[in-house]
Protein backbone atom coordinates (compact mmCIF):
# COMPACT_ATOMS: atom_id res chain seq x y z
CA UNK A 1 0.00 0.00 0.00
CA UNK A 2 2.92 2.33 1.07
CA UNK A 3 4.52 1.80 -2.67
CA UNK A 4 1.51 2.54 -4.40
CA UNK A 5 0.77 5.41 -2.40
CA UNK A 6 4.36 6.38 -3.25
CA UNK A 7 3.68 5.59 -6.78
CA UNK A 8 0.28 7.99 -6.73
CA UNK A 9 1.85 11.11 -4.79
CA UNK A 10 4.72 10.91 -7.59
CA UNK A 11 2.17 10.76 -10.24
CA UNK A 12 0.51 14.10 -8.76
CA UNK A 13 3.42 16.03 -8.56
CA UNK A 14 4.28 15.34 -12.09
CA UNK A 15 0.55 16.13 -12.97
CA UNK A 16 0.63 19.16 -11.38
CA UNK A 17 3.77 20.63 -12.34
CA UNK A 18 2.27 19.70 -16.47
CA UNK A 19 -0.60 21.90 -14.93
CA UNK A 20 1.22 24.58 -14.35
CA UNK A 21 3.80 24.83 -17.01
CA UNK A 22 0.88 24.25 -19.51
CA UNK A 23 -1.13 27.03 -17.31
CA UNK A 24 1.95 29.32 -17.56
CA UNK A 25 2.33 28.79 -21.16
CA UNK A 26 -1.27 30.10 -21.74
CA UNK A 27 -1.28 32.64 -19.29
CA UNK A 28 1.95 34.05 -21.42
CA UNK A 29 0.37 33.96 -24.22
CA UNK A 30 -2.62 36.00 -22.98
CA UNK A 31 -0.53 38.50 -21.29
CA UNK A 32 1.64 38.94 -24.78
CA UNK A 33 -1.77 39.33 -26.72
CA UNK A 34 -3.49 41.85 -23.94
CA UNK A 35 0.23 43.96 -24.74
CA UNK A 36 -1.20 44.71 -28.14
CA UNK A 37 -2.73 48.16 -28.22
CA UNK A 38 -6.83 48.33 -29.09
CA UNK A 39 -5.19 49.78 -32.68
CA UNK A 40 -2.73 46.47 -33.20
CA UNK A 41 -5.68 44.12 -32.61
CA UNK A 42 -7.69 46.02 -35.07
CA UNK A 43 -5.36 46.03 -38.09
CA UNK A 44 -4.96 42.27 -37.40
CA UNK A 45 -8.82 42.03 -37.61
CA UNK A 46 -8.57 44.03 -40.58
CA UNK A 47 -6.34 41.61 -42.25
CA UNK A 48 -8.58 38.71 -41.35
CA UNK A 49 -11.43 40.04 -42.79
CA UNK A 50 -9.64 40.83 -46.51
CA UNK A 51 -8.43 36.89 -46.22
CA UNK A 52 -12.31 35.60 -45.30
CA UNK A 53 -13.57 37.79 -47.89
CA UNK A 54 -11.50 37.06 -50.20
CA UNK A 55 -11.64 33.31 -49.51
CA UNK A 56 -15.10 33.13 -50.73
CA UNK A 57 -14.13 33.44 -54.67
CA UNK A 58 -17.95 33.93 -56.18
CA UNK A 59 -18.64 36.63 -52.83
CA UNK A 60 -14.73 38.13 -53.11
CA UNK A 61 -13.62 41.46 -54.45
CA UNK A 62 -12.86 41.03 -57.97
CA UNK A 63 -8.97 40.90 -59.17
CA UNK A 64 -9.74 43.57 -61.80
CA UNK A 65 -10.61 46.02 -58.53
CA UNK A 66 -8.07 45.17 -56.03
CA UNK A 67 -5.63 45.93 -59.05
CA UNK A 68 -5.94 49.50 -60.39
CA UNK A 69 -7.43 50.18 -56.63
CA UNK A 70 -5.97 53.22 -55.35
CA UNK A 71 -6.66 52.76 -51.43
CA UNK A 72 -8.07 50.51 -49.07
CA UNK A 73 -10.04 51.17 -46.14
CA UNK A 74 -11.36 48.28 -43.91
CA UNK A 75 -13.86 48.62 -41.18
CA UNK A 76 -13.95 45.14 -38.86
CA UNK A 77 -17.57 44.79 -36.71
CA UNK A 78 -18.75 48.25 -37.54
CA UNK A 79 -22.33 48.41 -35.79
CA UNK A 80 -25.39 49.70 -37.09
CA UNK A 81 -28.63 50.07 -34.69
CA UNK A 82 -31.86 50.99 -35.64
CA UNK A 83 -34.81 52.07 -33.78
CA UNK A 84 -36.66 54.37 -35.45
CA UNK A 85 -33.30 56.14 -36.14
CA UNK A 86 -30.27 54.65 -37.79
CA UNK A 87 -27.12 55.25 -36.86
CA UNK A 88 -23.67 53.73 -37.33
CA UNK A 89 -20.29 54.03 -36.22
CA UNK A 90 -16.60 52.00 -36.33
CA UNK A 91 -12.99 52.18 -36.32
CA UNK A 92 -10.50 50.46 -39.02
CA UNK A 93 -7.31 51.12 -41.03
CA UNK A 94 -7.26 52.86 -44.24
CA UNK A 95 -3.94 52.10 -46.89
CA UNK A 96 -2.80 53.68 -49.63
CA UNK A 97 -1.06 52.18 -52.69
CA UNK A 98 2.61 54.09 -53.74
CA UNK A 99 3.95 55.22 -56.41
CA UNK A 100 6.25 51.16 -56.07
CA UNK A 101 3.31 49.35 -56.30
CA UNK A 102 3.86 48.73 -52.43
CA UNK A 103 0.80 49.71 -49.91
CA UNK A 104 1.43 52.69 -47.16
CA UNK A 105 1.76 52.16 -43.25
CA UNK A 106 -1.97 52.19 -41.77
CA UNK A 107 -3.49 55.05 -40.94
CA UNK A 108 -6.33 54.54 -38.61
CA UNK A 109 -10.04 56.00 -39.28
CA UNK A 110 -13.56 56.21 -38.24
CA UNK A 111 -16.75 56.66 -39.78
CA UNK A 112 -19.79 57.32 -38.17
CA UNK A 113 -23.42 58.06 -39.64
CA UNK A 114 -27.07 57.90 -39.31
CA UNK A 115 -30.31 57.92 -40.91
CA UNK A 116 -33.98 58.63 -40.71
CA UNK A 117 -37.03 55.79 -41.31
CA UNK A 118 -39.00 53.24 -39.73
CA UNK A 119 -35.86 50.94 -38.88
CA UNK A 120 -35.55 47.68 -36.44
CA UNK A 121 -32.84 45.66 -35.43
CA UNK A 122 -29.22 45.83 -34.85
CA UNK A 123 -25.89 43.98 -36.87
CA UNK A 124 -22.14 44.27 -36.67
CA UNK A 125 -20.87 45.05 -40.68
CA UNK A 126 -17.37 44.01 -41.52
CA UNK A 127 -16.91 46.52 -44.01
CA UNK A 128 -14.08 47.37 -46.76
CA UNK A 129 -14.41 50.77 -48.69
CA UNK A 130 -12.30 50.45 -52.60
CA UNK A 131 -10.66 53.88 -53.67
CA UNK A 132 -11.15 53.38 -57.48
CA UNK A 133 -9.71 56.89 -58.68
CA UNK A 134 -7.19 59.92 -58.02
CA UNK A 135 -10.67 62.55 -56.95
CA UNK A 136 -11.80 59.44 -54.14
CA UNK A 137 -7.98 59.13 -53.07
CA UNK A 138 -8.00 62.66 -52.60
CA UNK A 139 -11.03 62.93 -50.51
CA UNK A 140 -9.40 60.53 -48.23
CA UNK A 141 -6.28 62.54 -47.57
CA UNK A 142 -8.44 65.43 -46.72
CA UNK A 143 -8.48 62.98 -43.45
CA UNK A 144 -12.22 63.71 -43.79
CA UNK A 145 -15.09 63.64 -46.13
CA UNK A 146 -18.67 62.21 -46.24
CA UNK A 147 -19.83 59.55 -48.06
CA UNK A 148 -22.31 60.38 -50.84
CA UNK A 149 -21.76 64.09 -50.04
CA UNK A 150 -17.78 64.25 -51.07
CA UNK A 151 -17.21 61.29 -52.78
CA UNK A 152 -19.78 59.20 -54.59
CA UNK A 153 -19.82 55.10 -53.81
CA UNK A 154 -21.88 52.57 -54.85
CA UNK A 155 -22.07 48.88 -53.99
CA UNK A 156 -18.94 46.82 -55.53
CA UNK A 157 -18.92 43.98 -58.11
CA UNK A 158 -18.54 40.39 -56.90
CA UNK A 159 -16.51 37.46 -57.84
CA UNK A 160 -12.78 37.08 -58.37
CA UNK A 161 -13.17 36.76 -62.03
CA UNK A 162 -15.77 39.35 -62.72
CA UNK A 163 -14.91 41.70 -65.05
CA UNK A 164 -15.53 44.94 -63.31
CA UNK A 165 -16.01 47.12 -65.99
CA UNK A 166 -18.93 48.77 -65.47
CA UNK A 167 -20.97 52.17 -65.17
CA UNK A 168 -19.06 52.04 -61.51
CA UNK A 169 -15.83 52.78 -62.83
CA UNK A 170 -16.88 56.05 -64.42
CA UNK A 171 -19.45 57.26 -61.50
CA UNK A 172 -18.37 56.37 -58.23
CA UNK A 173 -15.19 56.83 -56.34
CA UNK A 174 -15.55 54.46 -53.45
CA UNK A 175 -16.79 50.61 -54.11
CA UNK A 176 -18.44 49.55 -50.93
CA UNK A 177 -18.11 45.88 -49.74
CA UNK A 178 -20.03 44.32 -46.56
CA UNK A 179 -20.26 40.92 -44.93
CA UNK A 180 -23.56 41.40 -42.21
CA UNK A 181 -24.50 39.02 -39.37
CA UNK A 182 -27.65 40.33 -37.86
CA UNK A 183 -30.82 41.61 -38.97
CA UNK A 184 -30.47 44.15 -41.58
CA UNK A 185 -30.49 42.89 -45.28
CA UNK A 186 -27.89 45.57 -46.50
CA UNK A 187 -26.14 49.16 -45.88
CA UNK A 188 -26.30 52.64 -46.80
CA UNK A 189 -23.23 54.88 -46.31
CA UNK A 190 -24.61 57.81 -47.48
CA UNK A 191 -24.34 60.74 -45.37
CA UNK A 192 -21.84 58.86 -43.24
CA UNK A 193 -18.19 60.64 -42.33
CA UNK A 194 -14.80 59.04 -42.52
CA UNK A 195 -12.06 60.72 -40.88
CA UNK A 196 -8.78 60.50 -39.29
CA UNK A 197 -8.59 58.53 -35.51
CA UNK A 198 -6.08 60.93 -33.88
CA UNK A 199 -6.15 59.55 -30.53
CA UNK A 200 -5.97 55.83 -32.34
CA UNK A 201 -2.86 57.54 -34.86
CA UNK A 202 -0.86 58.69 -31.27
CA UNK A 203 -1.60 55.36 -29.98
CA UNK A 204 0.03 53.32 -32.72
CA UNK A 205 2.94 56.06 -33.54
CA UNK A 206 3.35 56.98 -30.21
CA UNK A 207 2.90 60.51 -31.87
CA UNK A 208 0.48 62.65 -34.03
CA UNK A 209 1.11 61.99 -37.53
CA UNK A 210 -0.85 63.88 -40.08
CA UNK A 211 -3.40 61.60 -42.17
CA UNK A 212 -1.59 62.06 -45.84
CA UNK A 213 2.02 62.03 -44.20
CA UNK A 214 0.81 58.58 -43.90
CA UNK A 215 -0.84 57.40 -46.52
CA UNK A 216 1.72 58.84 -49.17
CA UNK A 217 4.32 56.51 -47.50
CA UNK A 218 6.32 59.12 -45.63
CA UNK A 219 6.19 57.27 -42.30
CA UNK A 220 7.41 53.19 -41.65
CA UNK A 221 4.84 50.58 -40.84
CA UNK A 222 4.60 50.86 -37.20
CA UNK A 223 4.87 47.34 -35.00
CA UNK A 224 1.73 45.51 -34.85
CA UNK A 225 1.16 46.13 -38.66
CA UNK A 226 3.06 43.20 -40.03
CA UNK A 227 -0.34 40.91 -40.58
CA UNK A 228 -2.08 43.62 -43.04
CA UNK A 229 0.85 44.11 -45.07
CA UNK A 230 1.52 40.41 -45.82
CA UNK A 231 -2.26 39.94 -46.39
CA UNK A 232 -2.08 42.74 -49.02
CA UNK A 233 1.09 41.88 -50.25
CA UNK A 234 -0.28 38.38 -51.62
CA UNK A 235 -3.75 39.66 -52.71
CA UNK A 236 -2.40 42.36 -54.98
CA UNK A 237 0.21 39.64 -56.14
CA UNK A 238 -2.65 37.26 -56.47
CA UNK A 239 -4.75 39.85 -58.10
CA UNK A 240 -1.88 40.84 -60.59
CA UNK A 241 -1.04 37.32 -61.69
CA UNK A 242 -4.28 35.75 -62.33
CA UNK A 243 -5.44 39.30 -63.85
CA UNK A 244 -2.88 38.74 -66.41
CA UNK A 245 -4.23 35.32 -67.46
CA UNK A 246 -7.93 36.25 -67.60
CA UNK A 247 -6.81 39.14 -70.26
CA UNK A 248 -5.62 36.96 -73.07
CA UNK A 249 -8.68 35.11 -72.62
CA UNK A 250 -11.17 37.89 -72.98
CA UNK A 251 -9.09 39.56 -75.76
CA UNK A 252 -9.61 36.09 -77.38
CA UNK A 253 -13.34 36.22 -76.98
CA UNK A 254 -13.04 39.99 -78.20
CA UNK A 255 -11.78 39.07 -81.13
CA UNK A 256 -13.85 36.87 -82.25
Amino acid sequence: MKRISGRLSRCLVVLGASFLLLAGTVWSLDDRDDQKTSIQKRIDESANVLKEIMGTPDKAIPDKVLKDAKCIAVIPSMVKIAIGFGGNHGKGVAVCRLSNGAWSAPAPITITGGSWGLQLGGQAIDLVLVVMNDRGMEHLLNSKFKIGADASAAAGPVGRDAAADTDWKMKAELLTYSRARGLFAGIDLNGSSVKQDKDETHLLYGKFVPFEDILRGKVSPPPGSGALEVTLRKLTNQANEHGELLEPKRMEVASR
